[in-house]
């Protein structure tokens, strides 16, 4: 128990710079599977109803969750790790998956690409709270330069207006910051693929009988489009490009790792440009060498 708390509660520990380049290559491998969620998602909704979407998302990524941990015999975890699993499955599981479903019914995926532009800066700012890490000044302007060059494109790329949408975004940052935040810090302590896994059983539960009563009230019209971005919101963002993100975040830290998502909203434009046929300015370059340039200063910050 000592051992273990002490190995959450310190920001000093010496990680082995190959284990932080491959923790960074973890990290920007999640990054890009999340930059194809929303597009994946307007697929979905061509054929499936917003709450029937996110249940069968969530029930067909933790039946893969739990075969892998059925297969390789996984213990279940300890029980003063199951808050932690509650919150990662509230925020990430539930949560942002959800609400930005349910925003993306009236909201392009430009303009919900503001939300991540915001979620590297609210997951540094809930991992100083909780875990107590310090990032330094330099860090701090970087992030804040970054979250506002992305806000501006994303905001300049939807005209500006504020929706009804806005708030489900909101909602879905706080909630998905939460996650995060809570999944690197048990990241730490238990293998990355696992803090995804048992958060995705523990909602099994409840997604089983949320799937049935949401497909009985939604009709549902099958398509190649639906039904690729339902296996995509599934396996890819809802448990692959998870585990590989909170490997990421345990072996780089949090607030480094979270920075590496403002490159995710200029990610999330160029799919939606080759998937869904969205047009695309010429000031996504301009943005994307900003977002580049404050992803190195941050990397190269002392936390």
């Amino acid at each position: 128990m000592r051992v273990q708390s002490s190995a959450i509660a310190s920001t000093g520990i010496a990680v082995p710079a190959p284990a932080k380049s491959f923790g960074t290559l973890q990290a920007a491998l999640g990054v890009a599977a999340f930059s194809l969620t929303f597009p994946a998602t307007a697929w979905g909704l061509e054929g499936f109803g917003p709450w029937s979407l996110v249940a069968v998302r969530s029930v067909l990524a933790a039946l893969v969750a739990a075969g892998c941990l059925s297969a390789l015999r996984v213990p279940m975890p300890n029980r003063r790790d199951r808050p932690g699993l509650a919150v990662v499955a509230v925020g990430v599981v539930v949560g942002f998956p959800l609400l930005t479903t349910l925003a993306l019914q009236t909201s392009t995926t430009a303009h919900a690409a503001v939300v991540v532009g915001l979620l590297p800066l609210t997951t540094a700012l809930l991992s100083a709270l909780r875990m107590g890490t310090r990032p330094s000044r330099t860090f701090w302007t970087a992030a804040l330069a970054g979250a506002a060059a992305v806000v501006a494109f994303t905001v300049q790329q939807s005209g500006g207006a504020l929706t009804t949408a806005d708030l489900y975004l909101f909602a879905a940052l706080l909630v998905c910051a939460a996650g995060y935040t809570e999944g690197g810090r048990l990241a730490r302590v238990m293998p990355g693929w696992q803090v995804i896994a048992w958060a995705l059983v523990l909602c099994l539960p409840i997604g089983v009988p949320a799937a049935a009563l949401a497909l009985s009230y939604e009709p549902v019209h099958l398509t190649a489009h639906s039904v690729a971005g339902l296996l995509w919101v599934a396996a890819g963002s809802q448990f692959l490009g998870l585990v590989v993100w909170y490997r990421g975040m345990a072996a780089i830290g949090i607030p480094k790792a979270s920075q590496l998502q403002l490159a995710q909203p200029l990610l999330t434009l160029v799919w939606s440009v080759l998937l869904l046929g969205e047009h695309l300015t010429v000031a996504a370059p301009l943005t994307a060498a900003a977002v580049l340039v404050c992803i190195a200063v941050t990397r190269r910050a002392r936390g």
